[in-house]
């Protein structure tokens, strides 16, 4: 696993073990069952909105300039990331077996590991806090030793791009361009850094779920989680979504191209026609102010299609046959 960013001290926000270089495996077999999605949907209005940071945040090479007006027409978005208890059910339905597994391992952070010795791989260059884990999967999201009794309310994780388009397939739907997911993050703000407004995270009670002590060495989970929380424990933003920033990274449709707001529509843009990267958004339960400040609404990162890790997943949008 390597890590595109590793150079560069405040990229990757601890999130981004990539399987750029791994052999690839052989490709799921699956047929598309119309089945039941069951997160509940919120109606996004259309609307214009200024995408891209304007907080003076952003991370060089994240590409979250220049400012830009852009469109979007309005769209249904799940009001949580997809649980484990959704993904199980696409499992139980088609029998699909996710890129970790298939694979072998996945990405696993040093203080959620629970697995024998002889499972533990090594680190990405730079990322001593991410180990490569035998056995870690969706079912398995410290390890072998670790399930997720008890999660089924949580984020599904250890989820690649690839997997995530997968479920929308079965489920009859798709993820968010990167424009919706912004739009929809910002919840009818306009130029806030986050989902709420520019009110710290901490401020009054925390509102999402990050990393809290010394990053990586010590978590002291003043918000209650180490790793997930459920995915609609923190309160909604303006349009009564939960959870935009911080829990999981959440995939989005579109290829990442750090010149993509220079170049892209303004109108519904869907990103570069090709790349070797999906855009994520959204931040983790890693992310860290001293570290990394990526859990904001214009904040982006990237990863390969067949990556997976343990604080990845997804939500999904309502397809629209009038759009291609």
């Amino acid at each position: 696993m390597t890590d595109p960013e590793a150079t560069d001290p405040t990229a990757g926000c601890g999130c981004a073990p990539s399987r750029e270089g791994t052999a690839e495996a052989p490709a799921p077999i699956h047929q598309p069952s119309s089945g039941t999605h069951p997160i509940a949907q919120v109606e996004i209005p259309a609307g214009s909105f200024t995408m891209g940071d304007s907080s003076g945040d952003r991370n060089p090479h994240d590409g979250e300039v220049p400012l830009r007006e852009v469109h979007v027409s309005g769209f249904s978005m799940d009001v949580t990331t997809v649980t484990n208890e959704a993904f199980a059910a696409f499992v139980d339905d088609t029998g699909y077996v996710t890129e970790a597994e298939r694979f072998g391992f996945s990405a696993v952070f040093h203080l959620a590991l629970g697995a024998p010795e002889e499972d533990l791989m090594g680190s990405p260059p730079g990322l001593p806090w991410w180990r490569g884990v035998r056995g870690a999967d969706w079912r398995h999201p410290g390890g072998s030793l670790t399930d997720i009794q008890g999660l089924a309310d949580h984020p599904v994780v250890h989820i690649s791009w690839n997997d995530a388009v997968a479920y929308c397939r079965w489920a009859g739907r798709r993820l968010p361009t990167e424009a919706e997911w912004e739009y929809a993050a910002r919840g009818g703000l306009e130029g806030e850094k986050f989902p709420w407004g520019d009110e710290p995270v901490d401020d009054g009670g925390w509102r999402a779920n990050i990393f809290q002590g010394d990053f990586p060495a010590r978590n002291t989970c003043d918000d209650g989680f180490l790793t997930t929380a459920p995915a609609a424990h923190f309160a909604p933003n303006g349009y009564g979504l939960h959870q935009m920033i911080g829990n999981v990274w959440e995939w989005c449709a579109d290829w990442f191209h750090p010149e993509t707001y220079r170049h892209d529509a303004t109108r519904d843009p869907r990103g570069p026609a090709r790349g070797a990267q999906r855009v994520m958004r959204g931040g983790s339960y890693l992310c860290h102010d001293s570290y990394c400040n990526r859990y904001r609404n214009s904040a982006r990162s990237q990863n390969t299609p067949d990556s997976s890790m343990g604080n990845a997943g997804f939500r999904t949008v309502a397809l629209d046959p009038s759009r291609p």
